[in-house]
């Protein structure tokens, strides 16, 4: 299946000034975000308040969440725990009194919480006291998200340092990094919720964005060994022009799945959803506009990849 013709030569290596000004640009204001404005955790980092009641008829977590929202509760988190009468609950602590000690703020937060809920549906219980949850939990989350990011990276540098070569290897990192900062950078530009399931999202935008760039510089290599005569924009050109067609149809079914869990998965995953709709779009484009013009940046040529017997009668007798 393909959208565009296969003798399609847009030059995209052309733009490659522009291209490159606005990935710089994109980066510095993602880079200015995430450190001025910095991330809005949620209190999966954060820490806060973990409730756990009880109702005596089964209940749909979209009504307990719906209850806390209409008493101002808005960034409640909200999960069953293994059926549909126990439900747990976490909060943001509010700002407290520098008198008021956490168990003191905690009793305080589930007599509100508590009243919410009676008001709604009257046969629901506390289960036992709130407990109080500090931050160090969530930093320990944060450090461990950052080296996974880190030992993801540094896999598929190696892996494609070892399948194609060192300069393919160093491409696709900077694409990562590009791809991964400019996620974050939106993200933090925005404000949004920065939460587990937003981390495991920008874990998954790493792995697809190296998919698509995978598929490229496995199409410049096989072009190289191919093709004699042409130069390396050239060969980056039709290379990217080849697998344009896949890397829109994969982009767009993906967008639409997304899109998908969006809409009918309910809020616990709109941030997953949205961080990796962002994620594709970015990866998407800068393999088109970034990944190739810093494989020619870093000087990739046909002699990094053709076969040693050059010599051979059947490779000399190839345009």
């Amino acid at each position: 299946m393909e959208l565009f013709h296969h003798d399609l030569n847009i030059n995209f290596l052309g733009m490659r000034k522009v291209s490159i000004v606005i990935s710089a640009i994109l980066l510095i204001v993602s880079v200015w975000a995430i450190t001025v404005r910095g991330l809005n955790y949620g209190l999966d980092f954060t820490g806060g308040i973990l409730l756990s009641v009880n109702y005596e008829q089964p209940i749909d977590v979209g009504d307990v969440r719906g209850a806390l929202t209409k008493a101002g509760f808005d960034h409640a988190v909200v999960q069953s725990m293994g059926g549909t009468r126990d439900i747990s609950i976490r909060l943001q602590p509010p700002k407290a009194d520098a008198k008021q000690s956490p168990d003191e703020v905690a009793d305080e937060v589930s007599k509100r919480v508590m009243a919410a809920l009676v008001a709604g549906h009257p046969g629901v219980k506390l289960a036992h006291a709130p407990d109080f949850v500090g931050p160090e939990v969530g930093q320990e989350l944060k450090s461990s998200g950052i080296y996974a990011a880190i030992v993801v990276i540094i896999g598929i540098m190696f892996y494609l340092w070892v399948r194609f070569e060192k300069r393919f290897a160093f491409a696709a990192v900077a694409s990562e990094i590009h791809d991964t900062v400019i996620t974050v950078g939106i993200i933090a530009l925005v404000q949004r919720e920065f939460d587990m399931t937003v981390l495991a999202s920008i874990l998954a935008v790493i792995g697809y964005s190296i998919n698509d760039k995978v598929v490229v510089f496995d199409r410049v290599r096989e072009l190289f060994r191919l093709t004699r005569k042409a130069d390396t924009p050239q060969i980056l050109n039709r290379a990217i022009n080849n697998t344009l067609s896949r890397t829109i149809i994969t982009s767009v079914f993906t967008a639409i799945t997304m899109a998908s869990l969006w809409l009918f998965g309910g809020p616990a995953v709109h941030g997953f959803a949205i961080t990796m709709l962002i994620g594709i779009l970015v990866g998407t484009l800068s393999s088109i506009f970034f990944a190739s013009p810093m494989l020619l940046w870093l000087g990739v040529s046909k002699k990094d990849l053709m076969p040693v017997t050059r010599e051979n009668p059947e490779l000399a007798r190839r345009p």
